[in-house]
């Protein structure tokens, strides 16, 4: 049993010898390739070897590809770590170098300490600060006090900083700042991307050019080329508009920026507002579209005019702005709703046309008066329904109110009687021209063909006299507070002023008559359709690093 043990110990010793041997030819030794001379210090530099640079011999130590050169160089050989001073410069092959005046390094775990006026270079940038910590075994370097990087286009600066080298990609935090000759870029944290010129940031973020400023909390960029996807607080101003929305995309070559989610594009000149969920600008075009909910927000008579459309687009400068919307048009104020299939806005000239698309040769031959009437524009004022083939409001520029209406082809005003629960009082005609005072409709003028239904009362007791039907060529129509005050008949009235019993219910109305206030807007909410309130928003996709990274997201 004794001498089983015995062989036992002795393969157990030869094993870890053999261990150990193999450990030994894996973890390569620190070699000393030249010195200018060699001493030793027990006493303050226990078990160092003091390799000196003597006339023009250098030290140069060797590690596993790294070639370390240095005036003075204190040698450890039992530590497998040296520190060197002294013009040190350390080199790897030929894709890196870093120059310092002092260094440590350590053999076995492959880290290194320079500072004192540090330099790295690579190829394709140079990277400067005071103390910089090189990890060879995950090709990485960072710094904890200020760093500067700078490569053929710009400079880098940050407080803190982690370059792996594999990856070619810098980490910097706090204080980060790109200058480049076209814009200057701010960060809390920035990762970048040397091969690709790609930034990925977190945190607070400017980016100044030469003609918009970006600011947001997360975002990726192209630095070269001045591309990139911005979220989080994202805010893009750019050719006098202010751009807001979850998810920004800009191109500054393309002139051209997008929106999706919550968005709204303000113009700083003209203070108007239109919002949604998804926009383009194209700065080259003087144009923005919006879709999704879009909503325009214009200031008249000093309260805000609301515009839904399907679509809203704005062209032009700001000083000749013109807002167009397409399909499903409706118009909100407080003293002022509407609807049309398209409106134009003329912000130079306070113009609005709101209009309607052609009808269909089918639709000529069997829809009715009153159906094809069903499909003009339509405005309410007050208790006042107006609608027309073409409906056109100007307000003053000077004063910001409503100046003048008027409405071309099929005019028509109806007003429910306000004791009769069946009545409306009518007026046709093929030409409407009105006058505001102080913002309010003060006066109306109707021409061509102008037919009349009119419920008359006493002034006493407001008991009905009857019913008055008129034609005539001309008519002035006074107003108050929204309500018809006083009519006048011009060139050769004819009418008849008929008793309630004696008009039969069917001839109370004049032909292509329709009462829509089943379609009037009464709030700002009642101007999306149930489409639009059925819509939802995108998915907002979280911002990579991947070769997609760029694209809009949308």
């Amino acid at each position: 049993m004794r001498k089983n043990f015995q062989i036992a110990t002795l393969q157990l010793i030869f094993l870890l010898t053999i261990v150990k041997s193999l450990a030994q030819e894996n973890q390569q030794i620190i070699e000393i390739i030249q010195a200018g001379g060699s001493t030793q210090d027990q006493l303050n530099f226990p078990g160092a070897n003091i390799l000196v640079k003597k006339n023009d011999v250098r030290v140069h130590l060797f590690h596993e590809g790294a070639l370390i050169k240095s005036n003075v160089s204190y040698f450890y050989p039992e530590e497998n770590f040296f520190k060197a001073n002294g013009d040190v410069i350390f080199t790897q092959g030929d894709t890196l170098k870093m120059t310092c005046d002092q260094i440590e390094y350590d053999g076995t775990s492959k880290l290194a300490k320079a500072w004192g006026s540090v330099v790295l270079e690579r190829p394709d940038m140079n990277l400067k600060t005071d103390t910089l910590y090189l990890d060879r075994a995950n090709s990485k370097a960072f710094y904890n006090s200020f760093g500067t990087i700078v490569d053929e286009k710009r400079k880098l600066t940050s407080i803190r900083g982690i370059y792996s080298m594999d990856e070619k990609k810098y980490r910097f935090i706090s204080r980060v700042k790109i200058d480049d000759p076209e814009y200057e870029l701010k960060s809390e944290q920035l990762d970048y991307f040397t091969e690709r010129d790609k930034a990925l940031f977190y945190g607070k973020t400017t980016i100044i050019g030469e003609e918009y400023d970006i600011f947001c909390e997360k975002g990726a960029y192209d630095t070269q080329l001045q591309k990139g996807n911005f979220q989080k607080n994202a805010v893009i101003f750019y050719d006098n508009k202010e751009i807001r929305g979850d998810s920004l995309y800009f191109e500054n070559e393309k002139n051209y920026a997008a929106a999706t989610n919550n968005i709204s594009v303000i113009d700083t000149l003209n203070k108007s507002v239109i919002t949604g969920h998804y926009g383009e600008i194209f700065k080259a075009k003087d144009s923005a579209i919006i879709t999704r909910r879009a909503l325009a927000i214009n200031i008249i008579d000093q309260d805000s005019l609301f515009i839904h459309a399907d679509t809203l687009i704005a062209t032009g400068p700001s000083e000749k702005k013109i807002l167009r919307g397409y399909y499903d048009v409706r118009i909100f104020k407080k003293d002022l709703r509407g609807k049309s299939d398209s409106l134009h806005l003329d912000q130079s000239t306070g113009l609005i046309k709101l209009l309607k698309l052609p009808l269909t040769r089918k639709e000529n031959q069997i829809l009715t008066a009153s159906q094809k009437n069903a499909k003009n524009p339509i405005l309410w004022f007050g208790k006042s329904q107006m609608s027309g083939d073409q409906i056109f409001l100007t307000s003053d520029m000077k004063t910001k109110k409503l100046d003048s209406l008027k409405i071309i082809g099929n005019s028509w005003i109806i007003e429910k009687d306000s004791i009769s629960d069946i009545g409306f009082n009518q007026i046709k005609g093929g030409l409407l021209d009105g006058l505001f005072k102080e913002g309010e409709l003060r006066e109306i003028d109707v021409n061509k063909n102008t037919e009349v239904i009119y419920y008359m009362y006493s002034d006493e007791d407001n008991e009905l006299i009857g019913i008055d039907k008129t034609t005539c060529s001309r008519l002035k129509m006074v107003t108050r507070e929204n309500q018809i005050e006083d009519i006048t008949f011009f060139v050769s009235p004819d009418g008849n002023l008929f008793p309630d019993k004696d008009l039969p219910i069917n001839e109370r109305k004049l032909e292509g008559f329709i009462w829509r206030e089943s379609e009037r807007p009464d709030s700002i909410l009642e101007l999306f359709s149930d489409n639009d309130n059925q819509f939802q928003p995108a998915e907002i996709i979280e911002i990579d690093m991947s070769e997609a990274f760029m694209e809009k997201v949308d």
